[in-house]
């Protein structure tokens, strides 16, 4: 265990007690063991010194302790319905990875982008992006990862060796996956856990509900956008493969597919399930409005695309069916905790007055508007860039809700463009799983991600104060 998570497992719990006792008050009476939560909870998931999905049961065990809510009230948290519509999320993206069906739309597309160059790159984004909507971005880049390395490999093994221009092809298929993967999930409520972080703390604390569709209005072309910048940069301006042929990679897509075989019973009927939970999710307040007795959420939606996932049977005579319980040891339980974590901690802060003491000290400021939104959204991307966007968000999400309240501005305003902004870390390896995975490829070094990834960070910074002027009050 290194030195600073040793310090940080010392140091978390105290701050805890020396906060927890200090003998004057700082906020309130119950004000004042929240912000000791919240500090012990920030020092373990900055230092990691334990699992972050440990670190998020702290309001379990603390808020009764120091009276500030009942455990029951702290424990609905962990089992909010925002809890479950991503777990029904998980579980299609299980079965998607378990029939290998998430590979071969991949190879797909890459086939349809074309074999030149900077439409291999290009290919190798769309489809990262794509499947990030709806699995996990640390699987999107794990699936393109081996077929990128085989591409990258026919360069280094052709005629002219390893080339300057061979270099740069490498660098921007890696780099493009990663960045594609983090930029894919912001298209969807399910994309990454930070959007259902915002989604369940809106529905707890403000009764403000986003369906899936009107985040994809918003999310959806902020990704494609996202990633069609990623692509220019890489390709155009930082790490340009000009004069560069070859056309084996074609080669390479079509011995994959042709691992894959055939499209099997299993593959089709995953997809239908997948097809009709995406229709139910777009079309939800349509089929409300016809039927209004049927009351559809989408996390009703999404429990049965989990439970059909489950019961519906591939061959009911072997007992066949796409996936069984088993396979979800699989699944990521720890992100579902570290979401009830983060819904106990907004908890916490709004029944204390923390919330509103922040908006009471922010209405009485002279600062404007915008350049508040501005700090925030750069502070949030940046600071996501050293320590796990979904923990970042569920402890700055609910002071950010403080601030609009005391700006006297929509809270959506300011809560959706800070979210989104948590995942747009394009610099530091250590910033998301997909920039981690591709440096550990060999074929990218920090300076060569940090250079590019500071560019993107900016115009992420400028398009999403664009977005908080001018598109989210269109929308909202």
């Amino acid at each position: 265990m290194d030195k600073s998570k040793i310090v940080g497992l010392l140091l978390g719990p105290i701050a805890y007690l020396l906060l927890t006792f200090l003998p004057i008050e700082l906020v309130s009476e119950k004000g004042d063991p929240v912000i000791a939560v919240a500090l012990w909870m920030l020092i373990w998931w900055i230092t990691e010194a334990v699992s972050i999905s440990v670190t998020a049961l702290l309001p379990l065990l603390l808020f009764p302790l120091a009276k500030v809510l009942p455990i029951a009230e702290v424990g609905a948290n962990y089992g909010s319905p925002i809890i479950f519509l991503f777990f029904g999320g998980f579980v299609m993206a299980l079965a998607l990875e378990k029939v290998n069906l998430h590979k071969r739309i991949a190879l797909n597309i890459i086939r349809l982008t074309g074999t030149t160059p900077d439409r291999v790159v290009l290919g190798f984004m769309i489809a990262t992006g794509a499947l990030s909507m709806w699995i996990s971005n640390t699987a999107s880049t794990v699936v393109m990862l081996p077929i990128a390395l085989s591409v990258i490999n026919l360069l280094i093994n052709d005629e002219d060796g390893y080339t300057k221009n061979d270099r740069n092809f490498a660098l921007s298929v890696m780099l493009g996956i990663a960045f594609s993967a983090n930029a894919g999930g912001i298209a969807t409520v399910i994309g990454t856990p930070p959007n259902s972080v915002l989604i369940g703390l809106l529905e707890n604390e403000y009764n403000t509900e986003i369906s899936f569709l009107k985040w994809m209005t918003i999310g959806l072309p902020f990704s494609i956008l996202m990633i069609g910048i990623c692509y220019v940069v890489l390709v155009k301006w930082m790490y340009p493969n000009r004069d560069l042929q070859f056309n084996a990679s074609k080669e390479v897509i079509q011995t994959e597919l042709a691992k894959l075989g055939p499209t099997s019973g299993k593959e089709k009927l995953v997809l239908v399930i997948f097809g009709i939970t995406v229709f139910l999710w777009i079309f939800r307040a349509l089929i409300n409005s016809i039927f209004p007795k049927l009351g559809l959420s989408d996390t009703m939606i999404s429990i049965f695309a989990a439970i059909a996932l489950f019961a519906v049977p591939y061959n009911l005579k072997k007992g066949d069916f796409i996936i069984q319980w088993k396979d979800t040891s699989k699944l990521a339980w720890g992100i579902l905790i570290l979401f009830g974590g983060g819904l106990a901690l907004a908890k916490g802060m709004s029944s204390s007055g923390i919330v509103d003491l922040v908006a009471g000290a922010i209405a009485t400021s002279e600062i404007s508007i915008l350049l508040t939104a501005s700090l925030l959204i750069a502070l949030m991307l940046f600071m996501t860039e050293l320590m796990s966007n979904v923990a970042l968000v569920a402890v700055l999400i609910p002071v950010v809700a403080g601030i609009a309240i005391g700006l006297d501005i929509p809270i959506l305003y300011l809560l959706i463009p800070v979210t989104i902004a948590s995942s747009c870390a394009f610099m530091l390896p250590m910033a998301t799983p997909p920039n981690a995975i591709v440096f550990a490829s060999g074929y990218v070094k920090v300076p060569q991600m940090a250079r590019v990834g500071v560019i993107l960070n900016l115009i992420a910074v400028g398009l999403l104060i664009l977005v908080f002027q001018f598109v989210i009050p269109l929308l909202f």
